[in-house]
């Protein structure tokens, strides 16, 4: 459903509008009824369209929560996530420390992925972008990355 990126601007209120192309579909499938939460590896908040979101809910809640890579992960993904529709603009109202935990001023890009949105500070986003890039021939690949034809 999400692709692309786009630069958005957050208002004084931490308002950030979702770009046109997503909105129609986002109030057919889901009323406009999102998710927004913490990445727990990066400086950005995942947002998902409530259907998404419940199912990944469920599957992290069922991890076994004695182990404490997963309960980390329960406890930030689960623990962050807010209930945020999409206002009559088209817009999203991020929570004070969700805007902080992202550093999210006034400038950012909203990342498509799929089944959900990345945000990101742009400043951020550009220099982990370019890291990426220019670390790309480092990293190892993985065998499941190996089987795609780009």
């Amino acid at each position: 459903m999400f692709r692309g990126a786009n630069n958005v601007n957050l208002d004084s209120k931490g308002r950030v509008a979702i770009p046109t192309r997503y909105r129609e579909p986002l109030l057919g499938h889901c009323n406009g009824d999102m998710v927004v939460t913490i990445d727990t590896d990066e400086k950005c908040l995942l947002i998902y369209p409530q259907p998404e979101w419940e199912d990944l809910q469920r599957k992290v809640e069922a991890l076994p929560s004695f182990e404490t890579a997963n309960r980390r992960v329960q406890r930030l993904l689960i623990g962050h996530a807010t209930d945020i529709p999409l206002d009559g603009s088209g817009r999203i109202l991020l929570t004070q420390p969700l805007r902080d935990y992202a550093q999210l001023d006034k400038r950012a890009v909203l990342l498509g992925q799929g089944k959900k949105l990345e945000l990101w500070n742009e400043e951020i986003w550009l220099a982990r972008r370019d890291d990426w890039l220019a670390d790309s021939s480092d990293q190892p690949v993985s065998d499941a990355l190996k089987s795609l034809s780009l």
